[in-house]
């Protein structure tokens, strides 16, 4: 994500982790969220690198983080029920 600046990080970060968290049925705070995201932009970026898939702009970048935030969610969700 390239050129949108720390701003625009966090505010895809915080709809990543929202569309996350709505697609596996959780409710979350915002500053969660956030943190979804941002891990999930991470996670979803390396995935992303290592098939090397490519993504461009905002939409593709909060594409690749929603996916990341999904997977981040879903092996939290497997590692608590442990």
């Amino acid at each position: 994500m390239h050129g949108i600046g720390i701003l625009g990080v966090v505010l895809v970060g915080m709809v990543a982790g929202w569309i996350a968290t709505r697609v596996l049925g959780r409710r979350q705070g915002l500053f969660a969220n956030l943190l979804v995201g941002l891990a999930g932009a991470l996670l979803g970026g390396w995935i992303a690198d290592l098939l090397d898939v490519r993504f461009g702009g905002v939409l593709g970048g909060l594409a690749v983080s929603t996916v990341g935030a999904i997977l981040l969610l879903s092996v939290l969700t497997l590692l608590r029920r442990r």
